[in-house]
């Protein structure tokens, strides 16, 4: 069971006790030396600003209060916390009942929350050396944790008599869940285990844990130290003026003004490998790109990878389970291995045929031009490029000035405004980690308070690559009040350079979008108990909403409020409009195939049935040339840098962006079918029987409720233009 589980799955929240005071009616028989000690810590301790109420509006983190040396004491002191709630839980004398048992487990670790919500928050996004020693040092503590929770015989005795009484005791539809969870949590976790392999167990989540941080800091190491140095303006031929200021800007924060520097990160990365026509330099990008983690050096991911299979494998044949992926599966909507596959063998097919018809379109361009080679996979950009300008006459960079950052969030807001009635209001008077960071009160259609919503848009060298979102507090109900989130985004959007705002490429606009849509699942959750609110559902779920805010990225009438010139505030011209959505099934054979070939290569790491270390590199060329996959696409994430499922919580999930895709086409679709993508009454049901709802109902009921009908699959064929 891996850390997330056990912490918010198993609800396990916080004793809000303040046992960092010393205790008058301690043993006489301590020494000075002990008592020192003691005092020292409980003086430490009373300072650390997790150990108080936030002194701050709406109970935001204090940042500037929160210093690298409070963690792993705070750390440590929550995690004894928890024990003695979870100790006075087993030894309460009463009968197990709901009060007593559950919600004191769910109330158990507030505590422990409150101080990982901070510290991995800001390890994704404001990391530096400190903090990720002390992450090194912090996963093997929390794990074990997890493990002695979900391993308490005592604990989970009381919580078995409670499920196999559940229909008996007259609980809500919300605690039903709650018990539901916390009873297949502990199963999952190893508490029907023998003791000896109970032992095994935590040897296993403690390894994997300290491997999976080890694979991310890598990745991040290899990241930052990647720089495609230029230092003549004729190796800049074909890009944007743009992408030259970024170059330039990026160059002069890394010590080499006068120069333009490309890095790894896709804001860098993708307009380069897009527009540059030195072919080269986009091999170099390129390949620095693919071969994270493979580059036989000290911050190389093979050996680690394949330890974590090999782990993983053993570790679900001692659950019970044939693989890594069929234990995984069981608890999310998908449920086998065998329903993932003959979903992705509905689009493999056509996808690969349609990626194939792109390539012969890219290289009839090569050989009118006498190019004289073959494309490659560092080509594909660049000559999709020029197919897109020959087919729909559409160029990304004629975009890109109606698309600045400034606006795409506004136009987001608006679009919530429409659907749901929600209005975002900046505030720069709150705590906030980093000065790049924006912070909005939200409120509801009534005017009553919502949510903190916080956004970080912008690459640095401490923030990992990609987009996500996360919550520094979810949404619950306690003592009768509703303490509301505090959510944040965090992205690796382009910057602003000295002459242009922050502009973004349309697929950035979707990202944006996408990444808003977790927030908007945050924000307005509706629940009592935080560790089912929110986004806290199955993984093959939990994009469903995010993906949905996608689909209104390019409809004209979302795009007239917020797609705007950055210079003369002219609103996307309606050609410029036809071209994007005549462009929108372009290149579709790539995106989908070098997805759904990520996807495969996850599940065959994870269908592993024996637990023998695999030569990664082998098993990857093997796994691709089983997928045929033909040369010119290689997989979204190759193993080496693969962090959704080597350092995040997708192993044997990545699926799940096509599955919940398969969920958003069919719920757009019934707002298309209405006749109004901003019906109210379909938005306003939307909101009520998902986005409201978090974890705390079955997926597949909620879902079933919403349409009225399972979701079918012919609307995101359609989209997709693979029929």
């Amino acid at each position: 069971m891996n850390l997330r589980t056990v912490l918010s799955g198993l609800c396990i929240t916080a004793l809000a006790a303040c046992v960092y005071t010393s205790d008058s009616s301690a043993p006489s028989k301590e020494t000075s030396s002990q008592m020192s000690t003691a005092k020292s810590q409980s003086a430490m301790l009373a300072s650390n600003p997790f150990f108080m109420p936030y002194d701050t509006p709406f109970g935001i983190p204090p940042f500037d209060k929160i210093n690298a040396e409070h963690y792993l004491p705070a750390v440590k002191q929550a995690i004894a916390m928890q024990e003695k709630a979870i100790d006075a839980i087993v030894a309460n004398r009463a009968a197990p009942d709901f009060a007593n048992t559950i919600e004191a487990l769910e109330y158990s670790g507030e505590i422990l929350n409150k101080v990982t919500n901070v510290f991995y928050g800001l390890n994704g996004a404001d990391t530096n050396d400190e903090m990720q020693e002390i992450a090194k040092q912090m996963g093997p503590l929390l794990s074990r944790h997890g493990d002695n929770i979900a391993l308490n015989s005592g604990l989970f005795k009381r919580v078995k008599a409670l499920y196999e009484q559940r229909d008996n005791l007259g609980l809500t539809a919300e605690q039903h869940r709650l018990l539901t969870e916390n009873y297949k949590g502990f199963e999952r976790g190893g508490a029907n285990l023998s003791d000896p392999d109970k032992a095994t167990l935590r040897k296993l989540n403690e390894e994997l844990t300290s491997l999976s941080i080890q694979f991310g800091q890598n990745v991040l190491k290899e990241d930052n130290g990647f720089e495609l140095v230029l230092t003549s303006r004729d190796e800049l031929a074909g890009l944007p003026d743009s992408i030259i200021a970024g170059g330039a800007s990026t160059a002069k924060q890394r010590g080499h003004d006068g120069k333009w520097v490309y890095t790894l990160k896709r804001p860098s990365m993708e307009p380069f490998l897009q527009y540059s026509e030195h072919r080269p330099l986009r091999e170099k990008i390129y390949t620095g790109y693919i071969n994270r983690g493979n580059n036989d050096n000290e911050f190389d991911n093979k050996a680690i990878l394949a330890k974590m299979a090999s782990l993983r494998a053993q570790r679900a044949a001692l659950m019970g389970y044939p693989s890594h992926a069929h234990f995984v599966l069981s608890d999310n909507m998908a449920g086998t291995p065998e329903r993932v596959y003959e979903l992705i063998n509905q689009l493999w097919p056509a996808s690969l045929d349609r990626a194939r018809e792109e390539v012969a379109d890219m290289q009839a361009i090569v050989d009118a031009e006498d190019g004289g080679f073959t494309i490659e996979a560092w080509d594909w950009r660049f000559y999709a490029e020029k197919v897109r300008k020959a087919k729909y006459a559409f160029d990304e960079d004629q975009v890109r000035p109606y698309f600045e950052l400034e606006n795409v969030v506004n136009g987001v807001f608006t679009l919530c405004n429409k659907l749901f009635g929600m209005t975002f209001t900046e505030r720069t008077d709150l705590p906030k980690y980093h000065e790049e960071v924006r912070t909005y009160e939200v409120h509801d259609k009534d005017g009553s308070l919502m949510g903190i919503y916080m956004t970080d848009w912008h690459p640095r060298p401490g923030k990992r690559g990609g987009a996500w979102m996360s919550s520094f507090r979810k949404q619950s109900r306690k003592n009768g009040e509703n303490i509301i989130p505090v959510i944040y985004n965090v992205g690796n959007f382009s910057r602003p350079s000295e002459n242009q705002p922050a502009l973004m490429r349309f697929d950035e606009a979707n990202t944006l979008f996408h990444e808003f849509g977790h927030a908007l699942h945050g924000l307005l959750s509706d629940s009592t108990y935080s560790s089912l609110s929110g986004t806290s559902v199955s993984r093959d779920f939990v994009e469903f909403p995010s993906q949905v805010m996608e689909n209104w990225v390019s409809e004209p009438e979302v795009l007239a409020f917020y797609a705007k010139h950055y210079e003369t505030g002219e609103v996307i011209p309606q050609q410029l409009v036809q071209k994007i959505q005549d462009a929108s099934k372009f290149n579709q054979g790539f995106a989908t195939t070098e997805y759904l070939a990520a996807a495969l290569l996850d599940l065959d790491w994870h269908t592993l049935t024996d637990d023998s270390i695999r030569d990664t590199a082998e098993f990857e060329q093997a796994a691709l040339a089983k997928m045929g996959l033909i040369d010119e696409i290689d997989p979204r994430y190759r193993s080496t840098y693969f962090q959704h499922i080597f350092a995040g919580g997708y192993s044997a999930g990545y699926y799940s962006y096509i599955w919940s895709e398969v969920l958003d086409a069919d719920t757009y679709q019934y707002f298309k079918e209405s006749g109004d993508i901003f019906n109210p009454k379909i938005a306003q049901k939307y909101r009520d029987v998902i986005l409201s709802k978090g974890g705390t109902r079955d997926e597949m009921e909620m879902y079933i409720d919403f349409r009225g009908r399972p979701p079918e699959v012919a609307p995101l064929i359609e989209r997709r233009g693979l029929n």
